[in-house]
């Protein structure tokens, strides 16, 4: 189907000729190519070498009804949309049709053509609206989940990236831990034009003597350890994307020179000298309140409005239950295929119980509840994990007794909650609800150390 040219195909078919010729003559008229068939049987011999995107047809007809033509067609060609023609004495015929699969349906005779020129432009917008949804949806790479799971209960988001993605727009997500922020960046990064690479950086993750260099690259002997120069983030990221995840933790001496790369994209070394120009697009994200922590100078104020040009939140989990079904499903099936083990069916009580709970880690901790559930079940019975690990955590530290500082509490919530995950720092300190760089900090304060 040609829509750029309007050369929208329409088959018409009933048994009354000066029907046909009426139909024909006004959608001829509005550009549409047009063939005609006098019976349901006629028709099906058309539609073979004529693939029409629209089948308007007679609902009662001698031998095959218009509504065995269209379950007949639908069966071989489901995109196919039909328009119902019937009399007023058989509307409720035609309205258990369109519950069948009919797009629409017309009164005979018809009163007025602009009925039928507006009746048809209502399918050929909604097909050339789902073609379009379909070529974006066939950019997205192979090792990202379906938009339908994706942007499960945000399909504004799914908007909205269509919306940036092809554009240059500086993007800033915001959502708390575990929403799909990194995936979601990564779907902008391959619904673009850009030929380059994306590139990741946890701002969190990296020492604070060591960002810079992380983002900008060094020339060698530039500091202790410099023995060669290196590329930067941003030199990796050029005709292609940055994404700078925890933007929130990066520290102020490179914030102020990621104000400048936004501003007049060009960057130096660290200890280097000569210019050097990018064109990579940015991608920043976020868990916290960015104007916060603006107010508490950790955050400056004008990288925050060159970073919010093109802002998308993320709902919470607790906040898109109509999504957990979907995500589920998903999940369960591809960790079952990566573990090598099969398990039971999602029933509806165990449904109810992930969508009754509220979902301090998000997304991500749906796989792990997800994951530990397969690991604990057989194939005939899917066993769910205690939901409320985290809340029971919170639970036992307050318990603790009053004559316990509150920097005992804190220490001795962060052992806790290190033991729970196994030691990985990561996953601690989004049980803690603080970031990696505040775990860290808290770590050596403590002089914890090696010794949890």
């Amino acid at each position: 189907m040609d829509m750029t040219s309007n050369r929208f195909r329409i088959l018409i078919v009933d048994d009354e000729p000066s029907i046909i010729i009426l139909l024909s003559r006004i959608l001829e008229q509005e550009g549409y190519t047009v063939r005609t068939a006098l019976s349901g049987q006629e028709a099906l011999k058309e539609i073979k070498g004529f693939l029409p995107d629209l089948v308007i047809t007679d609902l009662k007809m001698p031998g095959m009804s218009g509504l065995e033509l269209m379950n007949r067609v639908k069966e071989s060609h489901p995109e196919t949309d039909f328009i119902i023609l019937t009399a007023f004495a058989t509307v409720e015929n035609a309205v258990q049709a369109m519950k069948k699969g009919a797009f629409d349906y017309l009164l005979k005779p018809l009163k007025d053509p602009d009925e039928l020129r507006l009746a048809v432009a209502k399918v050929a917008e909604r097909q050339r609206l789902v073609a379009s949804d379909k070529s974006w949806r066939d950019k997205l790479a192979d090792d990202l989940p379906p938009t339908e799971v994706l942007f499960a209960g945000m399909e504004n988001v799914w908007d909205e990236v269509r919306q940036v993605a092809s554009t240059d727009a500086t993007v800033l997500l915001q959502g708390e831990s575990g929403t799909g922020k990194s995936l979601i960046a990564k779907a902008i990064h391959h619904l673009s034009d850009k030929k380059g690479p994306m590139v990741d950086l946890n701002c969190a993750a990296i020492p604070e003597n060591l960002i810079e260099s992380e983002l900008f690259g060094h020339e060698r002997g530039a500091f202790t350890g410099a023995v060669k120069t290196k590329r930067g983030k941003f030199e990796l990221a050029n005709d292609g994307t940055i994404f700078l995840d925890e933007i929130g933790e990066m520290p102020l001496p490179a914030q102020a020179k990621l104000l400048r790369v936004l501003q007049e994209r060009v960057f130096e070394r660290v200890g280097g000298t000569a210019t050097l120009a990018t064109n990579a697009r940015v991608i920043a994200a976020t868990n916290q309140n960015l104007m916060e922590r603006i107010k508490k100078r950790q955050f400056r104020e004008d990288l925050y409005y060159r970073l919010n040009v093109f802002p998308i939140t993320l709902l919470p989990l607790r906040e898109r239950p109509e999504a957990i079904e979907t995500l589920s499903r998903y999940l369960l099936h591809s960790i079952s295929l990566k573990v090598g083990k099969g398990v039971g069916e999602l029933t509806p009580d165990t449904l109810e119980r992930l969508k009754s709970y509220t979902w301090p880690g998000n997304v991500r901790e749906l796989h792990n509840i997800l994951e530990r559930a397969i690991i604990l079940s057989n194939e005939h019975e899917l066993r769910l994990p205690p939901l409320d690990l985290g809340r029971t955590m919170e639970a036992t530290v307050m318990e603790e007794p009053d004559v316990l500082s509150l920097k005992e509490l804190e220490k001795d919530a962060i052992i806790k909650a290190l033991k729970k995950t196994g030691g990985h720092r990561r996953k601690a300190a989004e049980l803690l609800g603080i970031s990696l760089r505040s775990l860290q900090y808290k770590l050596k304060d403590y002089r914890l150390g090696k010794n949890v």
